[in-house]
């Protein structure tokens, strides 16, 4: 029997401790959790959890050092940062490290829980669709270079084509603009940086014409997420 998904919590605040637990053992998981950053590093090699949800402002170690240090070890695992500022500064840095999403003190924990759902279904999507991935009405397949929607297939070009899947596989999250430039035009790309902005502005307009049931949002300042279009 394939044992419960494992949350590691690291926070400090013993109220939001318990409230995290709460909610994230009511859904079935396993909480484990840590008060100081050292604590924490220790409790993720110990547990080998399948996803962390962590404090920027700890005792011992913050949660950038933790992100670094955990992102040396495990380039997957899902982190979710908790921010009290909700500064774009910390924000950006926290996504640029390594973090798969945010969430801002204070917070409704049913948000977070679907937070939590939604990065985990992120991992499940990548290891195990093999490169096709279905939302509602689009039907994305990275083998064949093939967007449909509603079964007709959109045109987009490889660039878009890698751009689309990239964010699609991490729905409901923000991607920085780094974020996407590395991982899609690679650490070397010399070029314009406006050249993500051009073609999440094509993206965007063929989901909008083909009338898609998600789309490509802007969070100024920060980057872009993929979400489903709300219903009337």
């Amino acid at each position: 029997m394939k044992r419960p998904i494992k949350v590691l919590t690291i926070e400090d605040d013993p109220n939001i401790v318990e409230l995290i637990q709460l909610y994230i053992e009511k859904i079935g998981f396993t909480s484990v959790c840590a008060t100081d950053g050292e604590e924490g590093l220790k409790q993720f090699y110990k547990e080998s959890p399948d996803c962390i949800i962590l404090d920027l402002m700890l005792p011992k170690m913050n949660g950038w050092e933790i992100c670094k240090m955990i992102r040396l070890e495990d380039k997957k695992i899902p982190i979710l940062m908790l921010t009290g500022k909700g500064e774009t500064y910390d924000i950006v840095k926290g996504l640029e490290i390594g973090a798969d999403d945010y969430i801002v003190k204070p917070f409704d924990p049913n948000e977070l829980i679907a937070r939590v759902k939604s990065v985990l279904r992120r991992t499940v999507l990548s290891e195990s669709e093999e490169g096709i991935l279905q939302f509602s009405n689009i039907v994305i397949n990275m083998n064949e270079y093939r967007v449909l929607i509603d079964g007709k297939q959109v045109l987009m070009a490889p660039k878009e084509m890698e751009l689309f899947y990239y964010l699609a596989m991490n729905p409901n999250q923000v991607i920085s603009r780094q974020q996407l430039l590395d991982r899609i035009w690679g650490y070397d790309f010399n070029g314009d940086p406006r050249t993500i902005d051009v073609h999440i502005k094509r993206i965007r307009d063929k989901l909008a014409l083909h009338h898609a049931d998600w789309s490509v949002i802007t969070i100024r300042g920060v980057g872009y997420r993929f979400e489903e279009n709300p219903h009337d």
